[in-house]
């Protein structure tokens, strides 16, 4: 019979760096957006970069995540890649057991639900030609615009007033200057602030960290409601 039967989802929420700020932002957005009976466990790499804004540091991550995804994956009904990067996605998908689901296809999922054209805000500019590439991959580069706040990962997840200001004002010029009808905070360093941006902004603001919870959750309870024994 599958463990899910009688029983709630677990997920294991992967923050692939080690900022342990980050990982506790995630993890307080995401315990009060799961259904009751949902089990969370929200981690991160003892090791890798302190933040991933450019090649060498998913580079440097990768190794990493797929470390922690091969020791705990199949204690799991599903995981999810809490960063707004494939990183590693595809590998995990092959060796993890269960479903892996990453926040770049799961808040565009949700954004093409909302919106005939949104914008990525992101923090550094280094993290643009990453997610432009993404947006090809997942056919959506032609409705989709990308701005960067110029603030670090470890900046954003602090939530200090002028890395907050600076965030907010690239999301008015996705609004104002690119048409933007929703915008996804692209960035595990966002997680937990769309209602706060989007009080702003006018228009809906998903957090793509937790549009890969809320995913992970529905695709672990179908999962198992399909299972046989």
């Amino acid at each position: 019979m599958s463990r899910l039967a009688g029983a709630g989802a677990r997920l294991l929420v992967l923050n692939p760096n080690t900022n342990e700020q980050v990982t506790a932002n995630i993890r307080s957005a995401a315990e009060p957006a799961v259904a009751a009976g949902t089990r969370l466990t929200v981690c991160n790499p003892p090791r890798g970069p302190f933040a991933i804004e450019d090649a060498a540091d998913r580079a440097e991550a990768e190794p990493n995540v797929m470390e922690l995804i091969r020791a705990q994956a199949a204690q799991y009904d599903a995981v999810v890649m809490a960063c707004f990067d494939d990183i590693a996605l595809d590998e995990a998908r092959h060796v993890a057991g269960c479903p892996v689901i990453g926040a770049v296809e799961a808040a565009l999922t949700a954004a093409l639900a909302l919106a005939p054209r949104f914008s990525v805000v992101t923090t550094v500019v280094a993290a643009v030609p990453t997610i432009v590439a993404l947006l090809e991959r997942y056919g959506a580069a032609d409705v989709c615009t990308v701005r960067a706040a110029g603030i670090g990962v470890a900046e954003a997840a602090s939530g200090e007033g002028e890395a907050s200001r600076k965030i907010a004002a690239a999301i008015a010029d996705a609004v104002r200057l690119d048409g933007a009808k929703a915008v996804i905070l692209g960035s595990g360093g966002l997680a937990g602030r769309a209602g706060e941006f989007a009080a702003a902004a006018g228009v809906p603001v998903i957090d793509a960290i937790l549009a890969a919870v809320r995913m992970a959750e529905d695709v672990a309870s179908a999962r198992g409601r399909t299972a046989v024994p």
